[in-house]
């Protein structure tokens, strides 16, 4: 799926957005009412998604594809995830924040959309064979040309989704999602016990794209017509182009150390390193993924100085979500990251410990990754293109030379450690710089991490403590785990007023930074 646009798509034109957002009814739900109710639909349906994504992964990973697999697989997924990132040229996101009736641009919006789309994957098909050679595997070239058919496909769900989204409608989301699970699910298992190795995974995402794409069509009736309308076209570029490149700018950082690892060492590495990328994102996948449902919309509506209540009701917007964000992450980055080498052992097993060592260096990754995402959101919705662009071109420079010599230096260790050099040490502070020009203060940011980075360095001792005390056995990690996460809850007690919005201060605050 693409990243946020960021214009604010208020001019009257005739290929701008529609002008003037209509009165809500008065027995009309509130903005806070219907982000509070689609935020616990999304997260419900992550968490749920998520569960039953970590144990097929599980069942295959055991029973049926080897590290070779997984990276053939792990190459495909990142070449897929980039032509995502930008292949409907970022306009599909003015569905959800042009103000106005959407459904006077939509049919632009899905021309453009499919018809990028289609153009995307037709180079991607003559170029497979080459992007394989290039990536270190040249017998992903099948794999590619089937998974990446997903690109077509989500062009077409653009426009239906961006209604689901614009009206908070999660619960639809969430069927619809169930449905491309299952599927999708079933015919990967299917294909796997029958021995197609990585194809499987390929034919399973297309299976499960077709699914959601009905089911997209079904939740949000009428949307999927085609037309044209040049002014419209015009404008529709002019908004999501830039974030378009800034999106895939984004996708970049996040898969060029599976390119670099691809290139740099061998296949067997690149399963493991695969591996071991995809655990840390169970955090980002589960927590973000639920949050960045509602959080562009929500900064959108925030954001507006008539509907939202301005600059300060989004910057305390931001750091109570932020806030609410950290506070789940941050345990679930520390069990995993205390814990990284006894659980890859009990749950893939002793063939896959290898990918134990990059784990910890990427869960930290993974955490920096859930708040750049927030901070995304935030500035696309108050219209900060350039600084997105920026930062993430800044960020894509820098690491790909720290990923290339951290591979030469000590393999997928040295790749995993690199990220997190170069997330800390040079993208965070430029975020932070960004979000202040927002109007986001840097005290803001550090009232809602300041409690759950405090228990997190609390929980990690007491993690690595016991774990030596107890030993790796199941019963004495399940006691680690426990312990160290009631320790973390007692730490984080004191945030609860402000996750709530209940306290005093954490409003009057924000404009003060």
């Amino acid at each position: 799926m693409t990243a946020p646009t960021t214009d604010t798509g208020t001019q009257d034109s005739p290929g701008g957005p529609p002008g003037g957002l209509p009165q809500a009814p008065s027995g009309a739900p509130s903005l806070g009412r219907k982000v509070g109710s689609a935020a616990r639909w999304s997260l419900v349906n992550t968490m749920v998604m998520r569960l039953g994504n970590f144990v097929t992964g599980i069942i295959l990973a055991r029973f049926f594809l080897g590290p070779e697999a997984w990276g053939v697989y792990g190459i495909a997924q990142t070449v897929l995830l980039v032509l995502l990132s930008a292949n409907e040229l970022g306009v599909s996101l003015a569905i959800v924040r042009w103000e106005g009736d959407p459904r006077r641009f939509a049919p632009t919006v899905l021309t453009l959309s499919a018809a990028s789309s289609l153009l995307l994957y037709a180079g991607l098909f003559a170029a497979a064979p080459l992007v394989a050679r290039v990536l270190g595997s040249p017998e992903a070239s099948g794999v590619l040309r089937v998974m990446c058919v997903c690109v077509v496909l989500d062009g077409l769900s653009q426009v239906p989704a961006g209604f689901l989204t614009r009206e908070f409608q999660q619960g639809r989301r969430m069927a619809i999602d169930a449905l491309n699970f299952v599927l999708s699910t079933a015919v990967t298992l299917l294909l796997a016990v029958q021995g197609w190795g990585a194809m499987s995974f390929a034919w399973g995402s297309v299976a499960g794209n077709v699914a959601a794409l009905v089911g997209c069509c079904l939740a949000a009736p009428g949307t999927l017509r085609f037309g044209w309308d040049r002014e419209q076209a015009r404008a529709l570029l002019r908004f999501g182009l830039p974030l378009a490149g800034a999106s895939m700018l984004a996708l970049g950082v996040v898969n060029v150390d599976t390119m670099v690892v691809g290139s740099s060492l061998d296949q067997l590495a690149l399963g493991f390193y695969v591996l071991a990328f995809n655990i840390s994102g169970w955090p980002v996948r589960i927590i973000s993924e639920a949050a960045r449902r509602v959080s562009f919309a929500g900064f959108s509506r925030l954001a507006d100085s008539e509907t939202g209540g301005g600059p300060g009701a989004l910057a305390a917007g931001f750091g109570r979500a932020l806030g609410v964000v950290m506070t789940a992450t941050v345990p679930l980055c520390v069990l995993l990251a205390a814990l990284a080498g006894p659980l890859v052992e009990l749950v893939y097993g002793e063939r896959w410990l290898p990918a134990a060592a990059a784990l910890p260096w990427l869960m930290g990754l993974g955490l920096v990754r859930i708040g750049c995402e927030l901070a995304y959101d935030c500035l696309v919705a108050i219209g900060h293109r350039r600084s997105l662009i920026g930062v993430q071109g800044l960020w894509l420079v820098v690491l790909l030379p720290v990923l290339v010599v951290g591979a030469d230096a000590n393999g997928i260790e040295g790749v995993a450690q690199g990220h997190v050099l170069v997330a800390g040490a040079v993208v965070v502070p430029v975020f932070l710089f960004a979000l202040h020009r927002g109007g986001v203060g840097l005290g803001t940011v550090a009232r809602a991490c300041a409690w759950p980075f405090l228990g997190g360095a609390v929980m990690t001792g007491v993690a690595l403590g016991l774990e030596r005390f107890l030993g790796d056995g199941v019963p004495a990690l399940l006691g680690t785990a426990a312990a160290a996460t009631l320790c973390y809850a007692v730490c984080v007690l004191p945030s609860l007023g402000f996750l709530r919005g209940s306290a005093p201060a954490a409003a009057a605050t924000t404009m003060k930074d």
